[in-house]
């Protein structure tokens, strides 16, 4: 587990911080990867494109979604498949068994320079250091041809980063660091087996008994709603963007 170059951020506290980024294209430990998971559950919200409010009775089931779709990503580095998820780390320097934050990426199988960004999170407390940019310039500077997609809130912060918009895709906004998509294939999970297992039918099972019958139906009403309404705004702004571009 080779240590790229310390990133040294000096936020306006009194507190320095310093983290490591380290690459893994094989599982991480299980103390990591415990609380990569943790935080893909925690921050549901902000890095998932179905992003449900606590409020919704769905949201216990969407975390799960995610926590798992997170867990197979993970599983699937051991294998020799190409393509295989890669993950980028920010371990404190302090305490290297605490991860500050993470980046999940998929290399396209035919396109040595490309990859998709899946996930990426921050601890909260660990915000506005820096953190994103180093993984994402490290991720970049690995291949250079980098997708992601974001709702359109978060836009701003990407073109800051150096990827520009290219089209609305559902309720987010794809942006890459190049005018135009890679050709090359990704392996992305697919999430219909997820949705279909056993332990997705018993959560939803129990939620119907906890919230009822008609509250459930509401929140996927409320849930569809969500997404029209980010589809709008993807829509919009990408029609702002690349007609002022």
């Amino acid at each position: 587990m080779p240590p790229l170059p310390t990133a040294h951020l000096r936020p306006p506290g009194a507190r320095l911080t310093m983290f490591t980024l380290v690459h893994l294209n094989t599982p991480p430990p299980e103390s990591l990867k415990s609380q990569v998971l943790q935080m893909v559950v925690d921050y549901f919200s902000d890095i998932s494109p179905v992003s449900l409010t606590p409020s919704n009775p769905l949201y216990q089931l969407y975390q799960y979604v995610i926590g798992y779709e997170m867990h197979l990503y993970l599983q699937a580095m051991d294998s020799t498949l190409n393509g295989r998820a890669q993950l980028l780390l920010a371990l404190d320097d302090a305490d290297p068994s605490q991860v500050l934050g993470f980046a999940l990426y998929l290399p396209a199988q035919d396109d040595p320079e490309a990859c998709t960004l899946a996930y990426m999170a921050v601890r909260a407390n660990q915000r506005r250091r820096g953190i994103a940019r180093a993984l994402l310039q490290q991720m970049v500077a690995q291949y250079p041809h980098a997708e992601l997609a974001c709702v359109a809130s978060k836009v701003s912060t990407f073109e800051a980063m150096g990827f520009q918009v290219l089209a609305a895709q559902g309720p987010q906004v794809l942006m890459n660091t190049r005018s135009q998509r890679s050709d090359g294939l990704v392996a992305v999970q697919d999430l219909a087996p997820i949705f279909h297992s056993t332990e997705v039918q018993q959560i939803h099972a129990y939620l119907v008994k906890q919230h009822g019958k008609r509250a459930m139906s509401d929140a996927e009403k409320q849930r569809d709603r969500l997404l029209d309404q980010m589809a709008q705004h993807a829509q919009a702004l990408v029609r702002e963007r690349l007609t002022v571009h």
